[in-house]
């Protein structure tokens, strides 16, 4: 038998800012769902369009998820089948400058990650073929 939990008489400390802004954005996929909406409203078949990795579960659930922290809005279309088009509320769209920041930064670590790796790789694998000649490189994304 255990000891009797007692209640404790001190307040709770003061929500902190930034674990209430980040918790906004949990969930996988969360970003990259406001990141889609942040153009024009999409419906459910174009977000999985442009998010093709994502299953129809997962977004489904994003979505909601968006909705109920007040991110998202959702509008039934009068279409047949039914249909829905969501956008970001105005508190979706002030997320969207911290995304940015964060997509920057992930862009110069992927930059500054494939410098270093193709100072560190072996003549073949990088991109040359037999009698010198560089191959071409496809673009990326």
């Amino acid at each position: 038998m255990g000891l009797p939990v007692r209640k404790s008489k001190v307040a709770a400390p003061p929500a902190c800012p930034l674990t209430e802004s980040l918790a906004l954005l949990r969930g996988a996929w969360a970003p990259n769902v406001v990141w889609y909406l942040s153009a024009e409203p999409r419906r459910f078949g174009e977000l999985r369009h442009d998010i093709p990795r994502i299953s129809a579960r997962v977004l489904s659930a994003r979505l909601r998820e968006l909705e109920s922290r007040g991110l998202v809005t959702r509008r039934v279309l009068d279409t047949s089948p039914p249909s829905a088009e969501y956008a970001l509320t105005p508190l979706g769209r002030e997320l969207l400058p911290a995304i940015r920041a964060l997509a920057s930064v992930g862009q110069k670590l992927i930059a500054e990650w494939e410098a270093g790796a193709s100072k560190r790789a072996p003549t073949a694998a990088r991109g040359t073929v037999p009698g010198g000649r560089r191959q071409a490189r496809a673009p990326s994304a």
